[in-house]
């Protein structure tokens, strides 16, 4: 797939997921044109262990048995399920669990900004080329500043994201995901470590919300509210009756705003 954007970016052409997705056949007489993709590829997986190790370290701080990052690869539009680390002791402490849930967004929006700001650099102005082809991606707030600072007065829709800006903005999309503030997403451990059981009837409260967001504006949002209602809404047991402390209250105002900037209400459409 990285191979494929670049390949749509240097020929003017909008992405087409299907020849993207043909082309892994054509691994098997050129398995060369893998490195076309590394700009991509490499962009997305550091972002993404980035992430995860955002989470892995804190659990091996705070001594919580947890896996290293694991990848998922899958050959969706944008070459895989993205990665996980899975955690295999409880968490009863409050502020454990919130700063093992906060270290993965941070460190992963942290190492997403480079190369970002690169390639949005990198990017070339085509009139309507975000407009076209069989998606069309959505322009979360922090990509539309940087396009807006390099490319002023220039539409969205006119700006032909680099490979490697369009790999920032799959770790963007990601992280604003894992910050929705429900259930088993990082953004729902954080809220827990604070509101306790009061969570839960608030996370199921947002996954409703997600269908007319769905239903309005990308049909994404429906799989998502219907994924996490049936697997993503249980939360640690935790027993520790002290609060997470005011230093930790200004972290999750910083997650928050990270969530601001990295959420677009039609992050795929057709």
């Amino acid at each position: 797939m990285g191979a494929a954007f670049v390949r749509s970016f240097n020929r003017n052409e909008p992405v087409d997921i299907i020849e993207g997705l043909l082309g892994y056949a054509e691994l098997l007489g050129n398995p060369a044109i893998l490195l076309t993709g590394l700009p991509f590829s490499l962009t997305l997986m550091l972002i993404l262990l980035g992430h995860e190790l955002g989470h892995y370290v804190a659990c091996r701080y705070y001594e919580v048995d947890a896996t290293p990052p694991f990848f998922i690869p899958f050959p969706a539009p944008i070459g895989t399920f993205g990665a996980f680390i899975r955690i295999k002791a409880p968490i009863y402490s409050r502020r454990v669990l919130f700063d093992i849930a906060a270290g993965g967004p941070i460190a992963g929006f942290i190492l997403l900004l480079p190369p970002l700001v690169v390639g949005v650099l990198l990017s070339k102005v085509i009139p309507g080329i975000a407009e076209q082809g069989d998606l069309v991606f959505g322009v979360p707030l922090i990509v539309r500043m940087l396009e807006e600072a390099f490319f002023p007065g220039i539409p969205a829709s006119d700006i032909y994201l680099h490979p490697v800006a369009r790999a920032a903005w799959v770790g963007v999309l990601a992280t604003a995901l894992n910050l929705l503030p429900i259930g088993q997403l990082d953004g729902g451990h954080i809220l827990y470590s604070f509101l306790g059981e009061r969570t839960r009837p608030l996370s199921r409260v947002l996954v409703v919300l997600l269908i007319p967001i769905g239903l309005i504006y990308s049909y994404s949002w429906l799989l998502w509210a219907a994924f996490l209602f049936f697997f993503g809404m249980r939360h640690p047991m935790i027993y520790d009756p002290n609060p997470p402390g005011r230093k930790r209250s200004i972290v999750a105002l910083l997650t928050l705003a990270i969530l601001i900037l990295c959420f677009t209400v039609e992050p795929i459409r057709r």
